[in-house]
């Protein structure tokens, strides 16, 4: 991608800019780390999704959505990941930190961007990490 070296100086320097994606350090990769999450987290439900929150020692908020074996197709699996990830990206100035989130997906009906937020939201405030306005 090609940047103007004006506007990578603004970008590197502004800390109003949010970045877009979730970085490296903000998902969780490793089989070990997930199996701590599920066996030390409290779990929270919600229609079709299972919140488990787990905190860890790195003082920052890490992510993982796993949608079960049989929910549809790759494109419908992809799809809820973005949605759900995007979601926490939004809101993840509002948490503490220091926890680790991983979002169990069941198939059932679809619902829409709003609704599944507000879901969200209710999951976090019930699992105490939602610093509300």
């Amino acid at each position: 991608m090609y940047w103007p070296e004006e506007e990578q100086k603004v970008e590197k320097n502004s800390l109003s800019v949010m970045r877009k994606s979730l970085t490296k350090l903000e998902i969780v990769k490793k089989k070990p780390e997930i199996d701590r999450i599920f066996t030390q987290g409290r779990k929270y439900y919600g229609h079709n999704i299972r919140l488990i929150v787990a905190s860890n020692d790195q003082g920052r908020s890490r992510i993982v959505v796993i949608p079960v074996r049989h929910y549809g197709t790759s494109v419908q699996r992809n799809r809820v990941r973005r949605q759900i990830k995007e979601i926490w990206r939004l809101e993840k100035a509002r948490f503490s930190s220091g926890f680790d989130f991983a979002f169990v997906v069941y198939p059932g009906k679809a619902v829409d961007h709003q609704r599944q937020k507000q879901q969200l939201i209710e999951l976090f405030q019930q699992a105490g990490v939602y610093l509300s306005d």
